[in-house]
């Protein structure tokens, strides 16, 4: 069969129902001409008459009563399918599988999830923590979760923080015995907890920038962690000065536990979205999950990709 016989029978079906080709054409959406035209082709296409028409009357022949009380079930059953449909972007329910970095599921997914497991109890989420950038397709992700600046240009990016600062922070105790560095050339001097990329298995080095002025510095200490908490933890017990983004240590820089410098080398970048394929068609619990992390427009500062105009 045709793809088109299946337009041409919900049409056949429609007339027979009303009766009337105009009312089954508003039904439709259509032209009682244009509906006319499209019954007229399905009996030549099957070969036999379908509907008896009089200048004031529609009824079924024979073949067109026998194939109506065949085809009433599976239009009920498509019916009730599209009304399923409806019932899933009321309420999602499903299977979402996120991809992301051990920093983005701490700070960005760990704080929303309590609140949306409650709100959309049908809905399951899976997180998998991966340092590197995730090909989301192959690996069958719904989505991942990066830093903005390591995105590709042809994924989707919806942005799930604000703009972030990196923040250089140490011990009290540890100033104590070490003088606070006036500039980013004086850390070669400093006790350093180092920290090695997962994905590069390189030393992290410190980067920074002031007005148009970037420095890059290659840091020495007697520790080297590929966990950011572990870095945190040495920094808190007087080790050595850590670099870390700043949202990890709000708390403890707010507490006096961590002291922070250099603050004006440390200016903000884009910071974590959730990305991806824009040819993917999104999934309803998917679209409810991106509405419950986003960042709304008016709490960030300048457009990023994929926002409207």
């Amino acid at each position: 069969m045709d793809r088109e016989d299946w337009g041409s029978l919900a049409a056949f079906a429609a007339v027979a129902e009303e009766r009337s080709f105009t009312r089954a054409a508003a039904r439709l959406g259509v032209s009682p001409s244009a509906l006319s035209h499209t019954i007229r082709r399905l009996e030549e296409r099957l070969r036999i008459q379908l509907l008896a028409r009089s200048t004031r009357s529609v009824s079924t022949t024979e073949a067109g009563e026998r194939l109506l009380a065949r085809l009433r079930p599976a239009i009920d059953e498509i019916s009730g399918a599209v009304e399923e449909l409806g019932r899933l972007l009321d309420r999602p329910s499903g299977h979402v599988r996120i991809t992301a970095s051990r920093t983005a599921a701490r700070i960005v997914v760990a704080p929303m999830l309590p609140r949306f497991t409650l709100t959309y109890p049908e809905i399951v989420v899976e997180i998998l923590i991966n340092p590197a950038l995730t090909n989301i397709v192959a690996q069958r992700f719904d989505a991942g979760i990066r830093l903005g600046e390591s995105l590709e240009k042809d994924v989707v990016a919806v942005p799930v923080t604000g703009p972030l600062r990196m923040a250089l922070v140490g011990s009290p105790q540890y100033f104590v015995s070490h003088p606070a560095p006036a500039t980013p050339h004086d850390l070669r001097k400093q006790r350093c907890v180092n920290f090695r990329l997962p994905t590069a298995g390189t030393l992290y080095k410190w980067e920074f920038k002031k007005a148009n002025r970037n420095v890059e510095v290659g840091v020495e200490g007697p520790l080297i962690f590929d966990d950011e908490g572990m870095v945190i933890d040495a920094a808190l017990a007087g080790v050595g000065l850590a670099y870390v983004l700043e949202e990890q240590v709000a708390s403890l820089l707010q507490a006096g536990a961590l002291v922070r410098i250099l603050e004006d080398w440390c200016p903000p970048f884009p910071g974590f979205f959730l990305y991806y394929p824009g040819r993917r068609q999104l999934s309803p619990a998917l679209m409810a999950f991106i509405d419950a992390i986003r960042v709304p427009a008016r709490t960030r500062k300048g457009r990023c990709r994929g926002d409207p105009p």
